[in-house]
């Protein structure tokens, strides 16, 4: 029967092994049988640059461990070595890193893997693998939203090299179109005035051609009146 030194020192590393299990938004489980020292080695490294935490672990302590956090079904793989990889933050990296280790090293075999509290199958640890990490979504998105700013940059800089002359003429060029539409809106009745000019004169000349008319109408009569 173990001691109770032993049982106490494997409760603390079930203990540690739920809170690992229950902070990863993402880990994945693996057999490193048959992986050198340097192998080893480079992998941790890689782990290590990605922010990956990586461990070997006893299958009896991650069986306890996985039950805790509703993880059962981790259960089937849980024999023979098994190491476990697993990011607090980022989805992608643990089954990325390991995908394009085994490519050129065959020593690493995925057993299974989990997301967000739930168990995943191979074929959507080998998604996750094909999927780019956070970094490098943030610089896409990032380089996407400084496009503006990064032409906003250029041209003060192109203002500050060429001093208050560049200054000016943009300036200037701002306050072209306000002044050419200023321009044309007191065009536009100037040109409209003379046609109201010639109109008014025409109306009044037509009763000055018919007065004679009218004086001669009067004359007639009294031409009659003298003969008789």
């Amino acid at each position: 029967m173990p001691s109770a030194k032993v049982l106490e020192e494997k409760k603390v590393a079930v203990s540690n092994l739920t809170e690992d299990l229950k902070s990863a938004v993402a880990g994945v489980l693996v057999d490193y049988r048959g992986i050198t020292v340097e192998q080893d080695t480079e992998l941790r490294r890689k782990f290590r640059e990605a922010g990956v935490e990586y461990k070997i672990v006893k299958n009896s302590l991650l069986r306890f461990a996985s039950k805790e956090v509703g993880l059962d079904d981790l259960d089937g793989v849980l024999h023979g070595p098994t190491a476990i990889a697993f990011h607090r933050e980022d989805m992608v990296a643990p089954a990325k890193i390991i995908a394009d280790y085994a490519k050129t090293n065959d020593v690493i075999e995925i057993k299974s893997g989990f997301m967000e509290g739930k168990v995943i199958s191979l074929d959507e640890i080998k998604t996750l693998a094909s999927t780019p990490s956070k970094d490098v979504l943030i610089a896409k998105i990032m380089g996407s939203l400084n496009a503006p700013v990064s032409a906003l940059a250029r041209l003060l800089n192109t203002i500050v090299e060429g001093g208050t002359e560049i200054a000016d003429l943009i300036a200037a060029k701002a306050g072209e179109a306000p002044a050419e539409e200023a321009k044309a809106e007191e065009a536009a009745p100037a040109e409209e005035a003379p046609a109201a000019e010639e109109t008014a004169p025409a109306e009044e000349a037509a009763p000055a051609e018919e007065a004679p008319a009218a004086e001669e109408a009067v004359e007639a009569p009294a031409e009659e009146t003298t003969e008789e």
